[in-house]
């Protein structure tokens, strides 16, 4: 029997077939490694932990100093991810809202960069989403006043810098943490980047 996705399949590329199959049943593009946790130091790994606080649930909160990312579930528990954060020259603090997720994103270099290193480098033009992208698995855009800051939540694909100061401003997780963060979180949640470790 012929059916919608066959048809479509036998219309498309091999690789647009490939894509919807992905989509119809929620499959990875790219393997998400499982065995990242290991590579961080059992400070950072995921975990549920009692956290007593006044934000509501759903609330993303970033302590750059402990380097940790909370999750607010509410009853006094929050969802614990380690993080690497951005270098003191390059850090972001502030409140925002999550205006755009991605998977497998793709990543440019921002005019700042390009300015420092300049643009005439091998990554110019910018990395294609997939395990070479410093991306990783998933991206959080954060916005203020409608703006893009240009800072992300995002996965990475070296897990041993998690717990660092070492990237270039935004916060990374390994894969498998982002893929889990990405679906709790919906467009519009609130996030509060904090160096101080306070609300």
């Amino acid at each position: 029997m012929l059916t919608r996705r066959h048809f479509l399949a036998g219309l498309a590329t091999p690789l647009i077939a490939q894509e919807l199959a992905f989509a119809e049943h929620g499959a990875e593009r790219f393997p998400v490694s499982h065995s990242d946790p290991q590579q961080v130091d059992y400070r950072f790994r995921r975990r549920e932990v009692k956290y007593k606080t006044d934000l509501k649930p759903g609330t993303l909160f970033a302590d750059i100093r402990k380097r940790y990312l909370y999750l607010i579930l509410g009853n006094d528990k929050a969802m614990r991810y380690g993080v690497g954060i951005g270098r003191a020259a390059t850090a972001w603090e502030g409140t925002a809202i999550i205006k755009r997720k991605a998977k497998w994103p793709s990543w440019h270099p921002t005019p700042e960069m390009l300015k420092l290193y300049g643009d005439d480098g091998p990554w110019r033009d910018g990395i294609p989403g997939g395990p070479k992208s410093p991306l990783g698995a998933r991206a959080l855009y954060l916005y203020q006043n409608g703006a893009d800051t240009l800072f992300r939540i995002h996965g990475t694909n070296q897990p041993a810098t998690i717990g660092t100061a070492s990237s270039r401003g935004c916060l990374r997780m390994i894969n498998i943490d982002i893929v889990d963060l990405f679906d709790r979180v919906p467009i519009g949640a609130k996030v509060i980047v904090s160096r101080s470790g306070k609300t």
